[in-house]
């Protein structure tokens, strides 16, 4: 997929030395590298973390962009891997295994989602212990895992465009979506069991 003018006329100002048409980039791409970083990341506060580093790490190595595809593939490539690596610091920091209150975000404006006061109180509990449930179960997946699974099934991404923002052969990308879906099988099935 080719770049439109805008961007392309945006990087050429970036480079020439033109620090604020960074911002036609940012404008256009923030939302949905944040929301693919939520996807991994599992939580508001290190989707921005990693949704920034992105941006960041992609402003210092504009100069070796090379415009054979569109920025928002390369962006999201970059997005992928810090959000990975920020999951993996952070489960190898013990202090940050506390659990964390989950915030739903709404239209990205910083603002968040309140329950609806028309929905009941059993309704507002069965919504929060789902996504609770599919939280924990997307626990038990690698970071790999969790990236592949969620560019296929919540991004809709074809294999052959996870495999190259993961920069994986596509039969690996189709494993890691095999191996996701299996394990969240396995604990969702194990945790509604238990229920019973």
């Amino acid at each position: 997929m080719r770049m439109d003018k805008a961007e392309t006329d945006a990087i050429r100002q970036i480079l020439a030395g033109n620090r604020d048409a960074y911002r036609v980039l940012m404008d256009r791409h923030f939302r949905s590298v944040f929301r693919i970083a939520f996807r991994v990341t599992g939580n508001e506060a290190d989707a921005e973390e990693a949704a920034q580093e992105a941006f960041l790490r992609a402003y210092n190595k504009l100069s070796t962009f090379r415009q054979e595809s569109s920025f928002s593939t390369w962006i999201t490539r970059i997005a992928m891997n810090t959000s990975i690596n920020l999951v993996e610091r952070r489960n190898r920091d013990l202090s940050h295994t506390a659990v964390r209150i989950a915030e739903d975000p709404s239209s990205g404006n910083g603002t968040m989602q309140i329950a609806d006061s028309s929905a009941g109180p059993e309704r507002v509990l069965l919504n929060s212990e789902t996504s609770g449930l599919i939280q924990t179960a997307m626990t038990a997946l690698t970071p790999m895992e969790r990236t592949a699974f969620t560019l296929r099934h919540m991004e809709d991404l074809p294999i052959a465009d996870i495999a190259s923002a993961l920069n994986i052969p596509a039969n690996s990308a189709k494993q890691a979506v095999f191996r996701a879906v299996s394990k969240l099988r396995k604990v969702l099935y194990l945790v509604e069991g238990g229920a019973h």
